[in-house]
């Protein structure tokens, strides 16, 4: 059965307009989510009647993937998780970080070691972590998840309900294509999306080559009912790219 879609955006695309004047301008074109904002940057959010949907963490390339950072690493997550159980918010964002010499193999094993110290935490709290998965190819050279097979089994071995991935929609059409299939096989283990167009993560629109709104169409139909966050950088009017954005997605 279709379920609408929930969506959200990326607050670093938008830097440079005040948070409460973004903030509200996403609730009065209907997006009530943002994503990657910390915790202490919360209030205005809240104030303007909308939710944090994907809480920072850690850092993205000293990550999961190498034992030296553990201890930092899931301070970090549980600190998120905890924030996020008080506030009542969905999903702390987590990352293998980069390879640094580190095997596929290994990383893994050192992601599933990592994480089911912490999903205990999340499935206490309720609360979902979630892994982005990132093009390695153009923005984030040896990033580690840059397939979704990898993570998506690293899930499967941590086996949590409460651990998943973040499906990048534009990082994973420079390294894979083959979208919609990927999603429906993959819907279970993934508690995210984001977007952006390619080439060049600006918009969304028809300037680029992935069919938007295919992809919803596809990511409703699975029945998914978290969220999906804009993460693209608009070249544009940045409110008037978000809104078109939002009526392209709004399946």
């Amino acid at each position: 059965m279709s379920q609408p879609i929930k969506q959200a955006v990326s607050r670093w695309c938008y830097n440079k307009i005040p948070a409460p004047e973004f903030y509200a301008a996403c609730k009065a074109m209907g997006i009530l989510g943002v994503d990657l904002v910390k915790p202490e940057d919360w209030g205005p959010l809240r104030e303007a009647g909308l939710i944090c949907t994907c809480t920072p963490s850690h850092s993205l390339t000293e990550g999961l993937n190498n034992p030296a950072n553990h201890e930092l690493c899931l301070k970090q997550i549980r600190d998120s998780i905890e924030a996020n159980a008080a506030a009542g918010f969905p999903n702390v964002i987590c990352f293998p970080g980069n390879r640094n010499g580190i095997s596929d193999e290994e990383g893994a094993a050192n992601c599933v070691t990592a994480l089911k110290q912490v999903a205990g935490l999340a499935e206490q709290k309720g609360v979902m972590i979630v892994m982005e998965l990132l093009n390695s190819k153009v923005n984030h050279k040896d990033y580690q998840a840059d397939h979704t097979a990898w993570a998506v089994d690293l899930c499967k071995q941590v086996c949590s309900p409460n651990v998943k991935v973040l499906y990048d929609i534009y990082h994973m059409q420079i390294m894979e294509g083959d979208l919609i299939r990927t999603i429906r096989e993959n819907i279970e283990f993934i508690g995210h999306f984001h977007t952006g167009g390619n080439p060049g993560r600006n918009e969304i629109d028809a300037t680029q080559e992935i069919n938007y709104p295919a992809v919803m169409k596809a990511i409703a139909e699975t029945g998914y009912t978290g969220w999906v966050g804009h993460e693209f950088v608009p070249t544009r009017d940045p409110l008037t790219s978000l809104r078109e954005a939002y009526a392209l997605c709004d399946i």
